[in-house]
């Protein structure tokens, strides 16, 4: 692994350990965002892990969806250009999977 990527999840990790105890459960999705970031960084490096993740973050919204969204699989090519290939909206989500937050 790369340092910046082994940096990124380090990074991830201390907030999982001390910061996410005592803010509690904030995220929408599963899984948690900070378990998305983690696998996105480990899978796709630093550059697209970090894009992929900002695109989770910003769509973990009380005006989004919420449910199962996992890291996609990526063309190999993605690398170059992973602001094309991260999911912007919830639109690519499966509905049988999302989770209603209205009630």
């Amino acid at each position: 692994m790369r340092p910046v990527a082994a940096t990124l999840r380090g990074a991830i990790y201390v907030y999982r350990v001390l910061l996410s105890p005592i803010l509690g459960r904030q995220c929408r999705y599963l899984p948690t965002c900070s378990q998305y970031a983690d696998e996105a960084v480990k899978r796709y490096g630093a550059w697209t892990g970090s894009w992929l993740t900002l695109a989770r973050i910003l769509r973990c919204n009380p005006f989004g969806a919420a449910g199962y969204d996992p890291v996609p699989d990526l063309p190999p090519e993605a690398g170059r250009r992973p602001w094309r290939h991260a999911r912007w909206t919830a639109r690519h989500m499966d509905p049988a999977t999302r989770i209603d937050r209205s009630a």
